[in-house]
């Protein structure tokens, strides 16, 4: 880890923490310390709006006693207060009920990679000013005002964010990384009084030279609110349902929802019974790769210490993997996936980084095309998802597509099915953005069900 990367500077309260949660009794403990610093501008008729800084650093306190465990947080870092934290973190686990799987990882499985050298999580051009982020942000409202159509901007932002982390434990191992990032966002407004529809456009990246323009933001979140305008309710019915890529990976959220080792554990997954099944379609793959440079869910390893890794959780459709950390693994009889994600007040639990999923041939538009009448959905409100059973219900907005063309947008529907059988039958397109953590494609399901007019 070089002397030059920010985390480094954290590890001092890290060691801290351990020798006084050791001098307090506890038999083994991990720590970790997270350090913040962000700057966001609103712009409003051109004119400053709010403007608001944050600062912080935080750190959380994890400890063993036998198999007990507790943790414990503060942003306090006085040293009088990390031996006051040990103290009530030891009382705490001697305490709580015991557990058979808490416990640290082995020294064994523990990452050789210790920063994120070669990941590039942060763009060496120094932090903007906050008087570049006004004007990222108000050449953001004045292109999305000079739509034809737009009759407002409800808010045009521009932000700046990095963030440090430092996680140390007594099996030996000590590591950390920084990333920051920058991001531009506009919600523009269509019609007036009962007739105003709104809809927004919102970029980030790590480096700002890969982020688009202003005006290219301001633009798309106008052109998309003005699209939105006179909206009717859709057909009742079973049809085609076109979920376009802004929103297509709530789908494959919820997959990942059903594998993931808590639910599993708990027995509560429509997934339960699915390893080595088939869950999507042939010749899809959804792999996690925590490890893709410039890649805002990239890091060198999870938050138990244990080296990430390039997995495919479903390959060729076939379930491959659960979500597990080290306490649910052992749970169920298994290996870590190195899937621990974690903050400071509590333990870790599964969680995934960067997800590809196979993309299609197929643009947006000719999935359109094929789906002939249907619905094209851009926006989704609320849910209904019955962990147990896969059923799945959403609240839905977008346009109504008939001959495989945009007929008119709608709004006020429900869309619903099961979602083994609307994953066991996606066609994905090929509009997947590939610097998203999370990069997938629109996905067409047929034979849903939809409640309008």
């Amino acid at each position: 880890m070089p002397d030059t990367d920010p985390s480094a500077a954290l590890a001092p309260v890290t060691s801290a923490l351990l020798q006084a949660a050791k001098a307090a009794g506890a038999d083994s403990a991990d720590a970790i310390a997270i350090e913040g610093r962000s700057v966001s501008i609103d712009v409003r008729k051109g004119g400053l709006e709010h403007a608001e800084r944050e600062e912080s650093l935080d750190i959380g306190l994890r400890v063993f006693i036998g198999q007990r465990q507790a943790s414990i947080s503060s942003s306090d870092i006085r040293p009088e207060t990390l031996e006051a934290m040990a103290a009530r973190a030891v009382a705490m686990a001697r305490e709580a009920p015991e557990d058979p799987y808490a416990g640290l990882a082995d020294p064994v499985q523990l990452s050789a990679q210790r920063g994120a050298a070669g990941l590039d999580l942060c763009d060496p051009a120094p932090e903007p000013h906050p008087d570049a982020l006004q004007e990222d942000a108000r050449r953001a409202e004045a292109a999305a005002l000079a739509v034809d159509g737009v009759t407002q901007v409800q808010s045009a932002s521009a932000a700046y964010g990095t963030q440090a982390v430092w996680l140390a434990a007594t099996n030996g191992f000590a590591g950390g990384y920084a990333r920051n990032s920058r991001h531009i966002s506009c919600v523009a407004i269509s019609g007036t009084g009962a007739q105003m529809e709104r809809d927004w456009c919102g970029e980030g990246r790590i480096y700002y030279s890969d982020l688009p323009t202003p005006e290219t933001v301001g633009e798309l979140a106008g052109a998309r609110a003005v699209e939105r305008a006179g909206p009717r309710r859709p057909k009742t019915g079973a049809y085609p349902v076109l979920y376009d890529e802004r929103i297509a990976s709530s789908l494959i959220g919820h997959l990942l929802g059903a594998i993931n080792g808590s639910a599993i554990a708990r027995g509560s997954s429509w997934l339960l019974h699915a390893m080595g099944t088939q869950v999507l379609p042939a010749g899809i793959t959804l792999t996690e790769d925590p490890l893709r440079p410039r890649r805002s869910g990239s890091r060198p390893f999870d938050g138990e210490g244990l080296q990430s890794r390039v997995k495919d959780l479903v390959a060729d459709g076939i379930l491959q993997s659960w979500v597990l950390d080290l306490a649910t693994a052992r749970k169920l009889s298994l290996a870590s996936t190195a899937n621990a994600v974690r903050g400071t007040s509590s333990p870790p639990s599964p969680g995934t980084s960067n997800l590809v999923l196979t993309q299609g041939t197929q643009s947006r538009a000719a999935l359109m095309a094929d789906m002939g009448t249907g619905l094209l959905v851009t926006s989704l409100i609320g849910s209904t998802i019955n962990p147990n059973t896969g059923d799945y219900s959403r609240g839905a907005s977008g346009f109504w597509v008939e001959n495989g063309q945009i007929a008119y947008p709608v709004n006020e529907c429900t869309i619903a099915g099961n979602l083994r059988d609307m994953l066991g039958r996606i066609i994905p397109g090929n509009d997947g953005r590939d610097h998203l953590s999370t990069v997938v494609p629109s996905l067409l399901v047929e034979g849903m069900t939809l409640a309008g007019a």
